[in-house]
């Protein structure tokens, strides 16, 4: 349909009737007798008990033993329990059920390395590889509650390693691959990881990085972990202590072919499985629990019934196994029966449109990306990008920050030709998504379709009054959700200060976010990154957005320093776009800033830097720019991927 996608409040996308008849969220609300997206999100606030037995009757989520209450909240809202009673395991529902039916042998998994090599994998294949792991782990005197740190890039490997973790009744410690030794220590230490999975080497564009050596550095802080096993990928040089250091293919090399003689653990099925540290403004990473019923259920409810994941989708999210997206593109894909796509390395490696040349090659269907990597391939040649064939494509949803209009815009015209819809997802590591957007609704650039349902999502004031239409307040959940953290590890009273404390009875999740007169909902950005000025408050997307609609550059972030008469001043950090002439730029870039927002915003400076700091995730790290332009403590770097741009906005604001 013909639509004016530079108008914000415009309509830009609607569905079909077919589209809305085959939406799995369609089938869930007939199911469950209601008639509408906003009747579900409202019986299911008023009856989390109700609203979740239904969700796992219709996901079939499978019990060893089935439970005897849903909902258990006599520890309060913080400390829900959920399937009290009951046995389970995430690996019963994502793999073993698959066993004797015709998609056991189908193919599950496709990996391509960043070399070209493609690997293919049927859920056979993948049982196979993971009753194998599984058995020598227990061959190590590794099981129920043991903490194993994985330290895996993007190989298939990584899935078969994340799934025995928890077949034998572990806790997965995923860690990003980048990361060097101190950072790796510090989570297995908090973690009291017994043993880690890792790898000789593989490839990082286009050199061979050891991460075997890192982990060896890393354990010389870690007396609790006893084992470490080592797959063999790339024969990078590294360091070997005999006892401790396990060869993958020597520790499988004696376990039983038929699967079925591997059992996969049955678990109480609130008991954790995953561990995932997410990095904090300041001081230690946070250690967020997943439970065994919690994160897989609530994963299959946003991507799958909110975002219409189906069985024959082919699905890749680019995103390391150490952040919150890998393990659901693994346990959420493997449960709804997807094909998953892996691949080794980044988005714009060996070729600046790699991304798009995955999308092509392996027919990919489902899409996942996070608005910063749109940005970065809006600066693609139009010629070249024009030659992919993206027509497999037929969902594409998006996290990690708020969009900008001209990413939004280019994203949802040159990628999706209109044709598809551009979902947003907005949540964290903490609880999976908050907000979603759906095939059933229509969609506005940036917009949100609505809460999911389950998290009595809403927006407050100060006080945690709701706020009405076009009002800017605090993103909060006002009820218990399945995939909620089961509090922090180790630390209950720093969860509830961090998420609990500031009004009763509400997760306040640090977004600041509104809803306009037609009922779509919008995310401005962290409340702690938002700009007030001269009693003026904005997110520093709007101002992000004005500055890139310029054309002259390719990345920008807003950021607030102190001002003796305003309060707050604006400074902008911007990546040039190749050419222009920055003393001419900085004058446009101000004038758009002001036209767009009024003289009060007008930029205090504008600076030019290579590069903005972003996690593996791409996730803009605005903390960690204003923290580097005012000389401040940046809090935990570690999940950079380019510390060296912190060191450039330093300098650059001297």
């Amino acid at each position: 349909m013909a639509a004016d996608v530079s108008n914000p409040s415009a309509i830009v996308w609607r569905p079909d009737a077919d589209t809305v008849e085959q939406a799995n969220l369609t089938r869930f609300m007939r199911e469950l007798g209601v008639d509408s997206f906003e009747t579900l999100n409202e019986r299911a606030s008023a009856d989390p008990a109700w609203f979740h037995d239904a969700l796992i009757r219709f996901l079939d989520y499978r019990f060893e033993r089935p439970y005897d209450q849903v909902l258990d909240l006599s520890d309060g809202l913080p400390f829900a329990h959920w399937c009290v009673g009951g046995l389970t395991n995430v690996v019963l529902n994502c793999v073993d059920r698959r066993r004797g039916t015709d998609r056991y042998e189908m193919p599950i998994l496709v990996w391509e390395g960043e070399d070209g090599t493609v690997t293919n994998w049927s859920f056979a294949d993948l049982d196979r590889e993971t009753c194998r792991i599984a058995w020598g782990l227990r061959q190590l005197g590794l099981g129920r509650g043991d903490v194993v740190g994985m330290y895996l890039p993007n190989l298939p490997h990584a899935a078969a390693a994340m799934l025995a973790v928890a077949k034998i009744g572990g806790i997965l410690l995923p860690m990003f691959s980048g990361f060097g030794a101190d950072a790796v220590a510090q989570r297995l230490v908090d973690g009291q990881a017994k043993a880690v999975v890792t790898v000789d080497g593989s490839l990082r564009r286009g050199r061979p990085v050891g991460a075997k050596a890192v982990v060896d550095e890393a354990l010389a802080q870690c007396p609790s972990v006893q084992h470490v096993v080592v797959l063999n990928h790339l024969s990078t040089e590294h360091g070997w202590v005999d006892g401790r250091d396990h060869w993958w293919h020597e520790l499988v090399a004696g376990a039983p072919e038929n699967v079925a003689d591997v059992a996969t653990e049955p678990m109480p099925a609130d008991d954790p499985f995953m561990l995932v540290f997410t990095s904090g403004t300041s001081g230690k990473p946070k250690g967020v629990v997943h439970s065994h019923c919690g994160f897989p259920i609530k994963t299959a409810l946003d991507l799958s019934i909110c975002m219409d994941l189906k069985p024959e989708d082919r699905f890749l999210w680019m995103s390391d196994m150490g952040w919150l997206v890998g393990p659901m593109l693994v346990f959420g894909g493997l449960f709804v029966g997807s094909t998953i796509v892996l691949a080794e390395g980044a988005p714009n490696y060996p070729e600046p449109d790699r991304l798009w040349r995955l999308v092509e090659r392996h027919r990919v269907s489902y899409l996942g990306l996070a608005p910063t990597v749109a940005r970065l391939s809006m600066s693609l040649n139009d010629e070249e990008f024009s030659e992919r064939d993206l027509s497999s494509l037929r969902v594409i949803v998006s996290t990690g920050e708020p969009w900008t209009p001209e990413a939004w815009q280019w994203t949802f015209e040159r990628v999706g030709k209109r044709r598809v819809p551009l979902l947003n997802f907005s949540g964290g590591t903490e609880m999976g998504g908050i907000l979603t957007g759906t095939v059933i609704h229509p969609l506005k650039p940036c917009a949100f379709a609505g809460p999911v349902p389950g998290t009595g999502a809403d927006v407050v004031d100060a006080d945690g009054n709701s706020v009405g239409p076009d009002v800017m307040g605090e993103l909060v959940m006002r009820a218990p959700s399945i995939g909620l953290t089961r509090g922090l590890w180790h630390d209950r009273e720093r969860y509830i200060e961090s998420y609990w404390s500031r009004l009763p009875d509400m997760w306040v999740h640090g977004d600041f976010a509104s809803r306009d007169a037609d009922g779509m909902w919008y995310v401005h950005g962290r409340s702690d990154d938002t700009l007030k000025i001269a009693g003026k408050r904005t997110g520093p997307s709007e101002i992000e957005a004005l500055l890139m609609a310029t054309g002259l550059i390719s990345d920008a972030v807003a950021i607030g320093i102190p001002d003796p008469i305003k309060g707050t001043a604006v400074v902008c950090v911007c990546v040039p776009g190749p050419g222009i002439d920055r003393e001419a730029a900085v004058a446009k870039l101000s004038a758009a800033v002001v036209e767009g927002l009024g003289g009060a915003f007008r930029p205090a400076k504008v600076v030019f830097v290579p590069d903005l700091p972003r996690t593996r995730s791409s996730k803009l790290m605005r903390r960690v720019v204003r923290a580097a332009l005012l000389g401040e403590d940046a809090g935990d770097l570690s999940t950079l991927v380019n510390p060296e741009s912190v060191d450039a906005i330093r300098e650059a604001g001297r």
